[in-house]
């Protein structure tokens, strides 16, 4: 038996890149996953930087069935909330259930390394609406699902497994509060014995990325030789979506994931500890090819005094282990 078969999954964002790389690799485990986008066959996406692009979510969705899941095609303008209320009724009609919701809802724009006094406040902004309000208003409706069988899992997708400045305003805060939304959806719901938890690939071969290197799955490793702008963004290091895709099916099928729940989690971390590989055979670490080819990006110290991290709070310390503690030493009494 697959690791998730029977189990239902959303993935909002499936398109291309992350969202489609995680969808394919959920089926592959066995589940059942609905895919959802605004990129249709029967009415494409005309707004945005993926305007005209020809990945679909009907072509992802028969990627997923492909690889042994079924793959369930739903158009989705998650920014639009009786969209998405109907999505989550349409789950909660045919399955009775959503085990997991990976939110990978790009903010869908171009950035520039501008000061922020410099950027388009217009760009910036439906960059904010695109990349969170979508991830909360989606995340509204599908909880409840989740807390009414008192389980399931919520992913957000991310960029970076730290809290360093990420180079553009609007670019750091999209990316920084989807961690952010994470954690809180793990506090919330960790009572209702579901758990949320932010992922990040590394640097990936999307279909994007590809195309603007000059690259195939075929010669990309030439490419990332003998290209100059390829070799400066790291290119020899890089991963497929679905690598990051495995990493979300692992954290789906581990029984102990409430564990996790609130984390941070790069996909390379999550290879090491799940021992899964990328679909090549290969075993990508973005931190630690990045370490050693860009040192000077690594060690560079923040111009203000001050660095923000992330801390993992003891177990032992943990507010569920000291409930365990208070319920032992009463049964004791």
């Amino acid at each position: 038996m697959k690791s998730l078969e029977g189990k239902v999954a959303v993935v909002a964002g499936a398109t291309r890149g992350a969202g489609r790389g995680i969808a394919c690799m959920l089926g592959e485990a066995g589940a059942t996953v609905y895919c959802t986008g605004r990129n249709s066959r029967e009415r494409p996406n005309t707004e945005g930087v993926y305007a005209g692009r020809p990945e679909t979510i009907e072509e992802t969705a028969e990627m997923v069935s492909g690889r042994g899941g079924r793959g369930i095609a739903v158009r989705t303008d998650h920014l639009e909330e009786e969209q998405v209320v109907a999505l989550f009724d349409r789950v909660g009609r045919e399955q009775g259930r959503l085990d997991l919701l990976v939110n990978d809802i790009s903010e869908g724009v171009d950035h520039e390394l501008k000061p922020f006094w410099k950027l388009s406040l217009e760009r910036g902004l439906r960059a904010l609406r695109l990349g969170i309000d979508t991830h909360i208003i989606t995340t509204r409706h599908a909880a409840p699902l989740m807390v009414r069988r008192k389980g399931g899992l919520i992913v957000e997708v991310g960029d970076g497994d730290a809290l360093y400045y990420r180079g553009n305003l609007f670019y750091d805060l999209v990316k920084i509060t989807t961690s952010r939304l994470a954690y809180a959806w793990a506090e919330e719901l960790r009572p209702h014995g579901a758990a949320a938890l932010a992922v990040t690939p590394g640097f990936m071969r999307t279909e994007v990325v590809l195309e603007r290197l000059g690259a195939t799955e075929e010669n990309w490793r030439e490419v990332a030789e003998q290209s100059a702008a390829a070799r400066g963004y790291g290119f020899a290091g890089s991963e497929t979506p679905f690598f990051v895709g495995r990493a979300v099916a692992a954290l789906a099928a581990d029984p102990r994931v409430l564990e996790k729940s609130g984390g941070l989690y790069g996909s390379w971390t999550l290879s090491e500890e799940y021992g899964f590989t990328d679909v090549d055979g290969a075993r990508p670490h973005w931190q630690r090819y990045f370490s050693e080819h860009f040192p000077q990006l690594v060690d560079a110290a923040p111009k203000t005094s001050f660095r923000w991290t992330l801390e993992r709070v003891p177990e032992s310390e943990s507010r569920p282990a000291k409930r365990r503690r208070r319920k032992a030493a009463s049964e004791a009494e």
